[in-house]
């Protein structure tokens, strides 16, 4: 049986193939071709979707981590005879992962605010649903500023963050 090498269609038939098959390798496939600089053999829509998509994805991470660091604020300050050294030590971990990914990710910094919003009614169902306390018990908005919320120094209800759990 003789081999002929694939048309560009014919090739990009079997690379929409693939990226509904195995995606990982797909990317694989689409790296190759572009440190070949071979840009006709490229599944162009999916590439473009999936940019966006990684785009999207550290939104998603903003929103979740300041969500998940809200929720444990709101707890600390709500339900102060539960604190614990995990409570404390989540708080610490989100305020340092959302400050990396916000050094990683400058042009996140507009979005703050917004983020903000959408991850305050998040950490407000989290709290609520860990602590058992009604969601009227938390406040409707957001009363911690986003400098508070990334500071070492706010713990709700402490006076000084330092000596937390020591």
């Amino acid at each position: 049986m003789m081999h002929t090498p694939q048309t560009g269609q014919t090739a990009k038939r079997g690379m929409l193939n693939l990226y509904e098959t195995d995606f990982w390798a797909w990317t694989q496939e689409q790296a190759n071709l572009l440190r070949n600089c071979q840009w006709n053999q490229l599944d162009l829509p999916n590439l473009v979707e999936e940019i966006e998509s990684l785009g999207r994805k550290e939104r998603q991470e903003l929103r979740n981590r300041l969500s998940i660091l809200i929720g444990h604020l709101l707890k600390w300050e709500y339900q102060s005879e539960q604190r614990s050294r995990s409570w404390i030590a989540t708080i610490r971990v989100q305020r340092r992962e959302t400050l990396i990914l916000l050094s990683e990710n400058p042009s996140l910094k507009p979005y703050l605010e917004e983020a903000l919003q959408n991850a305050y009614t998040n950490g407000r169902d989290l709290a609520s649903g860990e602590t058992n306390l009604p969601l009227s018990t938390f406040p409707q908005e957001c009363s911690y500023t986003l400098e508070e919320i990334l500071s070492d120094i706010l713990y709700p209800g402490e006076s000084k963050a330092d000596d937390l759990m020591q």
